[in-house]
């Protein structure tokens, strides 16, 4: 793996307090902090591992321009970066024309789950759907990660349907 592909270890574990995490958009000056984040979602899978901190900057600011996508961050520790959520809304030809909203690349900090901060960014990018006037917010989550599932559920999310996806080369 190249350097600039180099994920550092995460911190241990913290034993703090639950704390309510500020929540906010994306800003490219985040591009390390969520480098290091897609590097814990990829645990060690180089076929799922960020791209380069360089490639990364410049795909991040493709993202804050796009604007039916909203890149949410949770900050805890005075500014610290311990979360993320990836929001998009598409335009949709049924459901009497109102959108719906995929949620992808859920994660948040080793060192900083069980906190609320996954809560805390899932509950925004609902709310982010429904102040567009989607009818539905879906995400895809593999069938392996029971405790995602759970804390899906507790947030009010239902597993109705069977999910489907192929991975293609490049």
């Amino acid at each position: 793996m190249a350097a600039e592909h180099a994920c550092a270890v995460p911190p241990e574990r913290s034993t703090a307090p639950n704390y309510r995490p500020g929540v906010r958009p994306v800003h490219v000056e985040d591009a390390e902090a969520l480098h290091q984040l897609y590097c814990e979602l990829a645990d060690g899978r180089t076929d799922a591992a960020p791209a380069g901190i360089d490639v990364t900057r410049e795909i991040l600011t493709d993202i804050v321009g796009q604007p039916a996508r909203l890149l949410l961050v949770a900050e805890v520790d005075g500014g610290r970066v311990a979360g993320t959520v990836d929001v998009v809304v598409v335009t949709n030809l049924t459901h009497r024309g109102r959108p719906w909203a995929i949620v992808e690349n859920v994660v948040v900090a080793d060192d900083h789950r069980r906190r609320g901060i996954g809560h805390a960014l899932m509950e925004e990018a609902i709310a982010h759907a429904g102040a567009m006037g989607c009818y539905k917010v879906q995400l895809l989550s593999a069938k392996h990660r029971d405790e995602a599932h759970d804390f899906y559920r507790s947030l009010g999310l239902v597993a109705v349907a069977e999910g489907f996806r192929i991975y293609l080369d490049g």
